[in-house]
């Protein structure tokens, strides 16, 4: 009797406890605090030798790398792949909405928080002006313009469903290399350095705390100039003047052979997935080519049919079918 189910239906609660039926995730889908996640993701990733070229080109030539493709083809983890090999630390990752501004980017300022305890502290004939920095931290994008021997990665997600106008506002960023805090700048006279926060995280704390730089009259520079990957779904155009400014790549769909070295990096290579990833990987190759399909859409398939309870016959059939549904709102397909 096929027994992949943990959760039945019945209504009566399992025997035992739901840690010790759950099999090991998907290696792309491990949280456990011990495992970093980001090196798992950056050490699967199967480049192609354009997409090696433009990265190595946009490193030379200290210019952003916009990569488009379809949802799922990568994009994303080719930045991890980058960091991971070339030991850049953390990824700065900036998702992109249609709310999105630079300045979003670049630091926040809560000056509502800041107003609300000077008040207080007025009461006690106390100045908050040396805990401003308690108020600022910096965006993603203005940590990796802080002063650095190497670069840092940053991954701009996402860059089409920005306005219209933070593309252009980018440019000056990219060509400069720098940007002030204002709030910081009126103060420089009275207080010359403050220490405020990034976006990155001391994770080997519990409480995984900011990680903190002093920042002097309010500028920041940076030594190095940062990898900038900004990804795209093509969902609109760009202006001249910022395409003109960026590398650009295009992600192709991967191919059978490709599909096959993909499987093996992320489920191994045994026999019993081998057989399983050729045939699904044939049916998923033929669904692809009449609508949109994600590469981990076939990666889900092949983990939930290679478990030791895996369901068999129609069921089995039934679920690929969901498992391989088109990247539309669409239920059918």
């Amino acid at each position: 009797m096929n027994n992949w189910k943990i959760f039945k239906g019945t209504g009566k609660p399992i025997d035992g406890e739901i840690d010790d039926l759950l099999p090991h995730p998907p290696s792309w889908r491990q949280f456990d605090g011990n495992i970093n996640k980001e090196e798992g993701r950056g050490a699967t990733f199967q480049a192609r030798s354009e997409e090696i070229e433009l990265v190595n080109a946009a490193l030379y030539l200290r210019r952003p790398l916009l990569v488009t493709g379809k949802p799922g083809s990568g994009k994303t983890s080719l930045a991890y792949a980058v960091a991971y090999e070339l030991k850049l630390g953390e990824v700065l990752y900036w998702p992109i909405t249609t709310r999105t501004t630079l300045k979003d980017g670049l630091y926040d300022y809560d000056a509502i928080g800041r107003l609300q305890d000077a008040q207080q502290q007025d009461k006690n004939n106390q100045d908050n002006l040396k805990e401003i920095g308690n108020y600022i931290q910096l965006g993603p994008l203005g940590t990796a313009l802080l002063p650095s021997d190497k670069p840092r990665l940053l991954l701009i997600d996402e860059i089409d469903k920005s306005d219209i106008d933070l593309p252009n506002n980018l440019l000056h960023v990219f060509e400069e290399g720098e940007f002030t805090i204002p709030e910081l700048v009126r103060i420089s006279e009275k207080l010359e350095t403050v220490a405020v926060r990034t976006a990155y995280k001391n994770k080997s704390q519990p409480t995984a705390k900011d990680i903190k730089v002093d920042i002097t009259e309010g500028r920041i520079r940076c030594k190095a100039f940062p990898l900038v990957i900004l990804t795209s779904n093509g969902e609109r155009d760009f202006p001249p003047p910022f395409l003109r400014r960026c590398l650009r790549l295009n992600i192709k769909e991967p191919n059978d052979v490709e599909l096959e070295k993909i499987v093996a990096a992320h489920l191994g290579t045994e026999p019993q997935i081998t057989k399983q990833a050729q045939e699904l990987i044939e049916q998923f190759l033929e669904k692809r080519n009449k609508g949109d399909l994600a590469t981990d859409q076939l990666l889900n398939a092949i983990y939930l049919m290679t478990r030791e309870s895996a369901p068999t016959g129609q069921e089995k059939e039934q679920l690929i079918e969901q498992l391989l549904k088109y990247l539309t709102s669409s239920e059918d397909g």
